[in-house]
C-alpha cells in the first residue's frame, strides 16, 4: 500500500482559490489511480476527482467540474487539487486516496487514505 499525507487546506473567502497537495510514500504511487474525496460534517464522504496512473485522464464530480483541477507529478510522488471559484458548500475535510481501478467513485474502491486536510470557505 501507499502512505498519503494531505496539505494545503485553510480558510478562504468565497470566490477564492486553494491548492491541495497529497504527498505519497512507497513505490506504488506511480502505479496507482488516485482520487480526492471530501466529507462535510454530518454528511457521507463524497468523491471529488480522480486521475489515471499517468495523469492523462481525469474525471470529476458534477459539483466541482469546471472549478477544480486534479493533477499529479509521479517524479515527485505528489498529487494536487487546484480549487478555484470556491463556494461555502465546498467546506469539508478533503482526503486523498489510492485505487487499483480507474473511473470508480465509491470510497470502498480506494484502498489507502490520508488523514485529511480542512478546507473552510466563508461567505
Amino acid at each position: 500500500q501507499v502512505q498519503l499525507v494531505e496539505s494545503g487546506g485553510g480558510l478562504v473567502q468565497a470566490g477564492g482559490s486553494l491548492r491541495l497537495s497529497c504527498a505519497a510514500s512507497g513505490r506504488t504511487f506511480s502505479s496507482s489511480v488516485m482520487g480526492w474525496f471530501r466529507q462535510a460534517p454530518g454528511k457521507e464522504r463524497e468523491f471529488v476527482a480522480g486521475i489515471s496512473v499517468t495523469g492523462g485522464n481525469t474525471y470529476y464530480a458534477n459539483s466541482v467540474k469546471g472549478r477544480f483541477t486534479i493533477s499529479r507529478d509521479n517524479a515527485k510522488n505528489t498529487m494536487y487539487l487546484q480549487m478555484n471559484s470556491l463556494k461555502p458548500e465546498d467546506t469539508a475535510v478533503y482526503y486523498c486516496a489510492a485505487s487499483n481501478w480507474y473511473g470508480y467513485t465509491g470510497p470502498t474502491n480506494f484502498h489507502s487514505w490520508g488523514q485529511g486536510t480542512q478546507v473552510t470557505v466563508s461567505s
